[in-house]
Protein backbone atom coordinates (compact mmCIF):
# COMPACT_ATOMS: atom_id res chain seq x y z
CA UNK A 1 0.00 0.00 0.00
CA UNK A 2 1.38 3.81 -0.69
CA UNK A 3 0.30 6.88 0.78
CA UNK A 4 1.26 10.06 -0.01
CA UNK A 5 1.28 12.71 2.36
CA UNK A 6 3.74 15.59 4.09
CA UNK A 7 4.16 15.49 7.22
CA UNK A 8 5.63 18.34 10.04
CA UNK A 9 8.86 17.02 10.91
CA UNK A 10 8.06 18.08 14.29
CA UNK A 11 5.16 18.23 16.71
CA UNK A 12 4.56 20.95 19.82
CA UNK A 13 2.61 19.95 22.43
CA UNK A 14 1.10 22.07 25.03
CA UNK A 15 2.84 25.77 24.25
CA UNK A 16 2.98 27.66 20.66
CA UNK A 17 6.25 27.73 18.86
CA UNK A 18 6.28 30.92 19.22
CA UNK A 19 6.68 30.81 22.95
CA UNK A 20 8.90 28.35 23.37
CA UNK A 21 11.36 29.60 20.58
CA UNK A 22 11.51 32.59 22.77
CA UNK A 23 12.59 30.72 25.59
CA UNK A 24 15.39 30.18 23.15
CA UNK A 25 15.92 33.39 21.90
CA UNK A 26 16.46 35.26 25.15
CA UNK A 27 19.14 37.60 26.15
CA UNK A 28 22.81 36.29 26.17
CA UNK A 29 23.61 38.05 29.59
CA UNK A 30 26.45 40.51 30.70
CA UNK A 31 29.24 37.52 29.45
CA UNK A 32 27.30 36.25 26.51
CA UNK A 33 27.43 39.87 24.96
CA UNK A 34 31.04 40.36 26.41
CA UNK A 35 32.20 36.89 24.56
CA UNK A 36 30.17 37.69 21.09
CA UNK A 37 32.19 41.70 21.50
CA UNK A 38 35.15 40.11 22.12
CA UNK A 39 34.68 37.68 19.12
CA UNK A 40 33.89 40.54 16.66
CA UNK A 41 36.70 42.53 17.94
CA UNK A 42 39.34 39.81 17.05
CA UNK A 43 37.50 38.86 13.61
CA UNK A 44 37.53 42.59 12.51
CA UNK A 45 41.34 42.70 13.84
CA UNK A 46 42.54 39.81 11.92
CA UNK A 47 40.99 40.39 8.84
CA UNK A 48 40.73 39.38 5.97
CA UNK A 49 42.19 36.04 7.18
CA UNK A 50 39.11 35.84 9.50
CA UNK A 51 36.77 36.54 6.75
CA UNK A 52 37.01 32.36 5.30
CA UNK A 53 35.46 31.52 9.11
CA UNK A 54 32.50 34.08 8.84
CA UNK A 55 31.53 33.48 5.57
CA UNK A 56 28.87 30.50 5.04
CA UNK A 57 27.03 28.93 1.96
CA UNK A 58 24.22 27.78 2.14
CA UNK A 59 22.09 26.01 -0.91
CA UNK A 60 18.46 26.68 -2.22
CA UNK A 61 17.02 23.55 -0.43
CA UNK A 62 18.94 24.25 2.80
CA UNK A 63 18.33 26.47 5.60
CA UNK A 64 21.35 26.95 8.55
CA UNK A 65 19.75 27.13 12.17
CA UNK A 66 22.71 29.70 13.85
CA UNK A 67 23.68 29.21 17.76
CA UNK A 68 25.37 31.31 19.43
CA UNK A 69 26.52 30.55 22.93
CA UNK A 70 24.10 27.78 22.43
CA UNK A 71 20.98 29.94 21.95
CA UNK A 72 19.21 30.48 18.52
CA UNK A 73 19.42 34.08 17.98
CA UNK A 74 16.85 34.55 15.32
CA UNK A 75 13.41 33.17 15.10
CA UNK A 76 14.03 32.55 11.02
CA UNK A 77 16.77 30.28 9.72
CA UNK A 78 19.28 31.44 7.40
CA UNK A 79 19.89 30.64 3.55
CA UNK A 80 19.63 30.47 0.89
CA UNK A 81 22.73 32.25 -0.27
CA UNK A 82 25.64 33.86 1.63
CA UNK A 83 25.54 34.67 5.22
CA UNK A 84 28.47 36.03 8.25
CA UNK A 85 28.61 34.32 11.44
CA UNK A 86 30.91 35.13 14.34
CA UNK A 87 34.17 32.47 14.68
CA UNK A 88 33.95 31.23 18.24
CA UNK A 89 30.90 31.88 19.31
CA UNK A 90 28.49 31.29 16.22
CA UNK A 91 27.32 27.40 15.34
CA UNK A 92 25.17 26.54 12.46
CA UNK A 93 23.15 23.09 11.58
CA UNK A 94 22.29 22.68 8.23
CA UNK A 95 18.69 21.50 7.57
CA UNK A 96 17.64 20.23 3.88
CA UNK A 97 14.27 21.07 3.15
CA UNK A 98 13.77 18.85 -0.29
CA UNK A 99 11.08 16.29 0.35
CA UNK A 100 12.46 12.79 1.87
CA UNK A 101 10.59 9.32 1.06
CA UNK A 102 11.58 6.17 2.88
CA UNK A 103 9.39 2.63 3.28
CA UNK A 104 7.57 1.40 6.21
CA UNK A 105 8.53 -1.95 6.90
CA UNK A 106 6.37 -4.83 6.78
CA UNK A 107 4.26 -4.56 9.98
CA UNK A 108 2.29 -7.17 11.15
CA UNK A 109 -1.29 -5.87 11.72
CA UNK A 110 -4.67 -7.67 13.71
CA UNK A 111 -7.78 -5.59 11.44
CA UNK A 112 -10.71 -5.18 12.77
CA UNK A 113 -12.40 -8.56 11.91
CA UNK A 114 -9.70 -10.41 13.45
CA UNK A 115 -7.69 -11.11 10.61
CA UNK A 116 -3.55 -11.25 10.88
CA UNK A 117 -2.38 -8.99 7.74
CA UNK A 118 1.30 -8.03 6.38
CA UNK A 119 1.41 -4.42 5.16
CA UNK A 120 3.92 -1.93 4.23
CA UNK A 121 3.86 1.56 2.77
CA UNK A 122 5.92 4.55 1.50
CA UNK A 123 5.84 8.07 3.50
CA UNK A 124 6.73 11.45 1.84
CA UNK A 125 7.26 14.12 4.11
CA UNK A 126 9.63 17.43 4.24
CA UNK A 127 10.78 19.85 7.15
CA UNK A 128 8.98 22.64 7.10
CA UNK A 129 10.07 24.57 10.15
CA UNK A 130 14.27 24.23 10.17
CA UNK A 131 14.35 25.44 13.89
CA UNK A 132 12.14 23.34 15.56
CA UNK A 133 13.13 19.88 13.80
CA UNK A 134 16.71 20.71 15.25
CA UNK A 135 15.84 22.37 18.80
CA UNK A 136 12.64 20.42 19.81
CA UNK A 137 13.25 16.61 18.75
CA UNK A 138 16.76 14.95 18.41
CA UNK A 139 16.75 13.18 15.13
CA UNK A 140 13.67 14.67 13.23
CA UNK A 141 14.07 12.36 10.50
CA UNK A 142 13.97 8.88 12.68
CA UNK A 143 11.06 10.29 15.05
CA UNK A 144 8.97 10.61 11.96
CA UNK A 145 9.98 7.36 10.61
CA UNK A 146 8.81 5.45 14.02
CA UNK A 147 5.46 7.85 14.10
CA UNK A 148 4.87 6.10 10.46
CA UNK A 149 5.43 3.33 11.17
CA UNK A 150 2.63 3.75 14.85
CA UNK A 151 0.37 5.82 13.08
CA UNK A 152 0.02 2.49 9.94
CA UNK A 153 -0.98 0.10 12.51
CA UNK A 154 -3.18 2.41 14.45
CA UNK A 155 -5.27 3.01 11.54
CA UNK A 156 -5.31 0.03 10.08
CA UNK A 157 -6.44 -1.70 13.05
CA UNK A 158 -9.60 0.28 12.49
CA UNK A 159 -10.37 -1.43 9.15
CA UNK A 160 -11.33 -4.79 8.17
CA UNK A 161 -9.97 -6.75 5.55
CA UNK A 162 -12.49 -6.03 2.90
CA UNK A 163 -11.64 -2.14 3.49
CA UNK A 164 -8.04 -2.83 3.27
CA UNK A 165 -8.58 -4.30 -0.43
CA UNK A 166 -10.85 -1.78 -1.98
CA UNK A 167 -10.51 1.52 -0.36
CA UNK A 168 -6.45 2.18 0.02
CA UNK A 169 -6.95 5.62 -1.55
CA UNK A 170 -9.78 6.45 1.82
CA UNK A 171 -7.04 4.79 4.00
CA UNK A 172 -4.27 6.79 2.91
CA UNK A 173 -6.08 9.70 3.71
CA UNK A 174 -7.03 8.53 7.10
CA UNK A 175 -3.54 7.82 8.02
CA UNK A 176 -2.10 11.28 6.29
CA UNK A 177 -5.00 12.92 8.61
CA UNK A 178 -3.61 11.47 11.61
CA UNK A 179 -0.21 12.35 11.41
CA UNK A 180 -1.18 15.81 10.64
CA UNK A 181 -4.09 15.54 13.39
CA UNK A 182 -1.67 16.88 16.41
CA UNK A 183 -0.21 19.72 13.83
CA UNK A 184 -3.34 20.97 13.18
CA UNK A 185 -4.69 21.00 17.04
CA UNK A 186 -1.28 23.01 17.67
CA UNK A 187 -1.83 25.55 14.78
CA UNK A 188 -5.45 25.92 15.97
CA UNK A 189 -3.90 26.74 19.81
CA UNK A 190 -2.10 29.32 18.53
CA UNK A 191 -4.89 31.14 16.21
CA UNK A 192 -6.94 31.36 19.43
CA UNK A 193 -3.38 32.51 21.61
CA UNK A 194 -3.41 35.64 18.66
CA UNK A 195 -7.02 36.56 18.81
CA UNK A 196 -6.99 36.54 22.78
CA UNK A 197 -3.51 38.34 22.78
CA UNK A 198 -5.32 40.75 19.91
CA UNK A 199 -8.70 41.48 22.19
CA UNK A 200 -6.50 42.28 25.55
CA UNK A 201 -4.47 44.95 23.18
CA UNK A 202 -7.88 46.32 21.99
CA UNK A 203 -9.44 46.64 25.25
CA UNK A 204 -6.06 48.48 26.68
CA UNK A 205 -6.82 50.41 23.57
CA UNK A 206 -10.53 51.35 24.77
CA UNK A 207 -9.28 51.85 28.47
CA UNK A 208 -6.82 54.72 27.51
CA UNK A 209 -9.18 56.20 24.86
CA UNK A 210 -11.74 56.17 27.92
CA UNK A 211 -9.64 57.75 29.84
CA UNK A 212 -8.86 60.46 27.35
CA UNK A 213 -12.69 61.23 26.69
CA UNK A 214 -13.16 61.31 30.09
CA UNK A 215 -11.26 64.03 30.68
CA UNK A 216 -13.10 66.18 28.20
CA UNK A 217 -16.94 66.08 28.12
CA UNK A 218 -16.74 67.49 24.36
CA UNK A 219 -14.59 65.08 23.14
CA UNK A 220 -17.61 62.58 23.69
CA UNK A 221 -19.41 64.53 21.85
CA UNK A 222 -17.30 64.67 18.97
CA UNK A 223 -16.44 61.02 18.69
CA UNK A 224 -20.48 60.88 18.59
CA UNK A 225 -20.74 62.70 15.66
CA UNK A 226 -17.69 61.49 14.08
CA UNK A 227 -19.75 57.71 14.48
CA UNK A 228 -22.58 59.72 12.92
CA UNK A 229 -20.73 60.64 10.20
CA UNK A 230 -19.28 56.75 9.98
CA UNK A 231 -22.79 55.62 9.50
CA UNK A 232 -24.20 58.24 7.05
CA UNK A 233 -21.59 57.41 4.57
CA UNK A 234 -22.39 53.42 4.70
CA UNK A 235 -25.97 54.55 3.00
CA UNK A 236 -27.46 52.89 6.58
CA UNK A 237 -31.35 54.22 7.16
CA UNK A 238 -31.24 53.99 11.14
CA UNK A 239 -29.05 55.70 13.41
CA UNK A 240 -29.39 55.14 17.05
CA UNK A 241 -28.91 57.95 19.41
CA UNK A 242 -27.53 57.14 22.67
CA UNK A 243 -29.29 58.54 25.74
CA UNK A 244 -27.49 59.12 28.92
CA UNK A 245 -28.58 57.55 32.27
CA UNK A 246 -29.34 60.78 34.10
CA UNK A 247 -31.82 62.08 32.22
CA UNK A 248 -33.78 58.85 32.51
CA UNK A 249 -33.41 58.91 36.39
CA UNK A 250 -36.34 61.08 37.51
CA UNK A 251 -38.60 58.48 35.56
CA UNK A 252 -37.19 55.40 37.15
CA UNK A 253 -38.06 57.08 40.23
CA UNK A 254 -41.25 57.92 40.07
Amino acid sequence: MEMEGQVESQKRRGVSKEDLISERTGSLGCIGWFLVILSGFFTILLSPFTIWFCLKIVKEYERAVIFRLGRIPDKKAKGPGVFFILPCTDDIVKVDLRTVSFDIPPQEILTKDSVTVSVDGVVYFRVSDPIASVANVANADFATRLLAQTTLRNVLGTKNLAELLSDREGIAHSMQRAMAAEAEATREARAKVIAAEGEMNASRALKEASLVISESPSGLQLRYLQTLSTIAAEKNSTIIFPLPMDMLTPFLRK
